[in-house]
């Protein structure tokens, strides 16, 4: 049980509805990857994920079916690191890898971790990502301490790491009202099942920074605000009916609620505007953006709102309902709304903090969102020194939006490196 001994583990509130909504061309995966300045060693790495993965026992899990609900069981094998593949985010199926939930891929410099949703939030795999990671350095000789985003491996895992905070904090008395209306999507040509084309661009955080200040907004909100005018203004010119445009912004609860855990422990604000409310320009765009995403980001507004996800999970009636029948009600919602209340996403993982001595072996970090079923337009940020990525996973052939998004980032003086998996 999740209670100190580690064998099983009930899934956290936010990671329930993930198996509901897993089919054969979809799964909610992310990337996590670190690019270091040497190649990458795939018999070190190997040895390396075989000692850090006893540190994490919400990781080294396979997912059962109970009669109720899914639980995850502590998995045997061994994982199996992997040469890295073109299409990042590859669905999970629960019976492959030996049964692990996500994949450690490698090539020349750089180190990807494929996680499922159901294991984890962007903070619990940047955790592991960077113990694994040091770890691999000291196996090449180097001295590597604990820190910040590395763990001891010589301590236990504790409980803690390893709670489900929802449950823990969720206790508001207050009714949480979310009327989400369907809103823009810009849609193209639709790839292939599990294909995906990303693009991701480096630049200077430290000027990206200045930008954002010079607004007098967060680099998130000004990232937001960006996404959102580029699919406002992609829906002006296609003389539509005008729709709403939203932009969804995960979380991290653990800056309002403390926590250790490493499981999933995030929730999801939208900021939007209107069109029928008259035209925007990008200065208002970016004040709305930012007094949503502020009001919305309170410890009492997310308390309710976190309370709100768990009436279901607490219901008595639905305790009773077979797996069978929860995952079915999961998945035609899945299908009916999915991400019809979303243009697009932004998931910033934010500075990636690292012991001094770790420091010169990175170059950069990445973060990948899974392909969305609907939205071109999912994006990852994360930063490490002064360099910071942006990524863009599209489901569609056309590439405007990534286009668009970086030229604006160029023309503000920023200095821009792309690349993709595009052929």
């Amino acid at each position: 049980m999740n209670n100190g001994s580690f064998e099983w583990f009930r899934l956290d509130n936010a990671a329930k509805i993930f198996p509901g909504q897993n089919s054969p061309s979809w799964s909610n995966v992310f990337r996590l990857s670190v690019e270091l300045k040497e190649e990458v060693n795939p018999v070190l790495l190997q040895k390396a994920a075989d000692k850090v993965l006893p540190r994490f026992p919400s990781f080294a899990v396979r997912m059962k079916n109970g009669l109720f609900w899914h639980y995850l069981e502590k998995n045997p094998n061994r994982i199996q690191i992997r040469e890295d593949i073109k299409n990042l985010c590859y669905r999970i199926k629960f019976k492959e890898d030996n049964g692990y939930l996500f994949r450690i891929y490698y090539h020349g410099k750089r180190i990807s971790v494929d996680t499922y949703h159901v294991l984890s939030d962007g903070c619990g795999a940047t955790f592991f990502l960077s113990t694994l990671v040091a770890e691999y350095l000291r196996l090449k000789g180097y001295i590597i301490p604990c820190g910040n985003y590395v763990l001891d491996l010589e301590e236990k895992p504790t409980a803690a790491e390893t709670e489900d905070a929802y449950d823990r904090y969720a206790n508001s008395k207050a009714k949480y009202n979310r009327k989400d209306k369907f809103v823009y999507h810009a849609v193209g040509t639709k790839l292939p099942a599990h294909m995906c084309n990303y693009t991701v661009g480096t630049f200077s955080f430290q000027e990206l920074h200045k930008i954002s200040k010079s607004y007098g907004v967060t680099i998130t909100e000004f990232l937001a605000a960006m996404l959102i005018d580029i699919h406002y203004q992609k829906q002006l010119r296609e003389k539509r009916k005008q729709r709403q445009v939203s932009v969804q912004v995960p979380v991290n609860l653990r800056k309002h609620f403390p926590s250790e855990t490493l499981r999933n422990f995030v929730l999801c604000m939208r900021a939007k505007i209107d069109p029928d409310k008259g035209e925007y320009t990008f200065e208002e765009i970016l004040k709305t953006v930012s007094l949503q995403l502020k009001l919305a980001n309170d410890k009492k507004e997310l308390n309710s709102l976190m309370t709100q996800n768990l009436k279901l999970e607490r219901n008595p009636f639905s305790r009773l309902l077979p797996l069978c029948i929860k995952d079915l009600g999961v998945a035609i919602s899945f299908i009916i709304t999915g991400e019809q209340t979303t243009s697009t996403l932004i998931s910033n993982i934010g500075p990636v903090a690292l012991p001094e001595e770790m420091k010169p072996y990175i170059d950069r970090f990445f973060f990948f969102t899974g392909p969305g079923k609907l939205n071109g337009g999912r994006c990852g940020a994360i930063s490490f020194g002064d360099k910071i990525t942006f990524s863009f996973s599209n489901c569609y052939e056309e590439s405007d939006l990534e286009r668009e998004f970086f030229t604006r980032l160029v023309k503000m003086g920023l200095h821009v490196k792309i690349e993709s998996n595009r052929e």
